[in-house]
């Protein structure tokens, strides 16, 4: 898909829902939760990031989960079900394995969300929602967000012009590259301080931290946004009052019992599906509108 339609909400919207995602995976440890989370996350992430997404998941965040779901039952020992005995003595149970790959699952999705989060939430959004309340604070987010993006393309910038005159981190014996790299490093160094210089002079041009100071913002809320509000806060509503009535009840220790059946847990858990998959479904039906639209021309 070429085109995000989530990320043309307003963006109080996309802040809402990010928020309440993220929170809802970092505090519910039910399977089923973690699992709808999961999916959704990484989903939404491919959708946004392409092949750079899976990159990410084949190279960080599956060798994560395979660790941490190994690591767990070498420390925790709780569990009714034995699965063998350690060396040292120690057992190795079901329960702290499963709940090893819960808590890898959970960290992934956590990961995965806020990736998802960074690629739609630009910083012209965090400052327009935070600029009038928290104006030094959402300046500081907004730069903190485009440092590292804005340095790794000019360091690549950088490299590649070295490299035209063989004076790069691959020509050279060790010393050569290291004196070349510390080169680069130099450059990059001389050219975030120019940067800076210059964005300082070009706030202060613009007339920043005056008072009285009006803003220019492209975002306006309409009835659309309206309507993904109350969706957000519907599901949001359903999933807390679920969460309350222990729909998402689930325990790993001393053996694993939870909420599985019940109409109730099910329209709790459709809740939390539909939430999570809200930008898949407004971009699914953003893409079957342009396809509808372009057939007929």
């Amino acid at each position: 898909m070429s085109r995000d339609a989530f990320g043309g909400f307003h963006p109080a919207v996309n802040f809402l829902y990010f928020v309440l995602v993220i929170g809802f995976s970092m505090f519910f440890m039910h399977p089923v939760s973690l699992a709808l989370s999961l999916i959704c996350a990484l989903t939404y992430a491919v959708c946004l990031n392409g092949r750079r997404a899976v990159r990410l998941g084949l190279w960080f965040l599956l060798p994560m989960v395979v660790f941490t779901a190994a690591l767990n039952p070498l420390f925790n020992h709780a569990g009714a079900t034995i699965l063998a005995y350690l060396p040292n003595g120690n057992p190795l149970t079901l329960e702290s394995a499963l709940f090893g790959l819960a808590a890898a699952v959970m960290l992934v999705t956590v990961i995965a969300w806020f990736s998802c989060f960074n690629a739609v939430m630009t910083s012209d959004k965090l400052v327009y929602l935070f600029g009038r309340v928290i104006p030094a604070l959402s300046l500081t987010l907004a730069m903190a967000l485009r440092f590292v993006p804005r340095f790794r393309a000019q360091i690549k910038i950088i490299s590649n012009a070295q490299k035209g005159i063989r004076r790069d981190v691959t020509s050279g014996n060790i010393l050569q590259k290291a004196r070349h790299g510390m080169k680069i490093l130099s450059i990059l160094v001389t050219w975030a301080l120019e940067n800076a210089i210059e964005t300082a002079d070009s706030m202060k041009g613009r007339g920043y931290g005056l008072p009285g100071r009006t803003a220019f913002s492209i975002f306006r809320f309409d009835r659309r946004d309206a309507w993904a509000v109350a969706y957000i806060l519907t599901c949001a509503a359903i999933v807390i009052v679920g969460a309350v009535t222990g729909a998402y009840q689930f325990r790993y220790f001393p053996t694993m019992r939870g909420q599985w059946g019940g109409v109730g847990t099910i329209v709790v858990f459709g809740a939390h599906l539909a939430l999570a998959a809200l930008p898949l479904i407004v971009t699914v039906k953003e893409e079957f509108i342009w396809r509808r639209i372009a057939s007929k021309t």
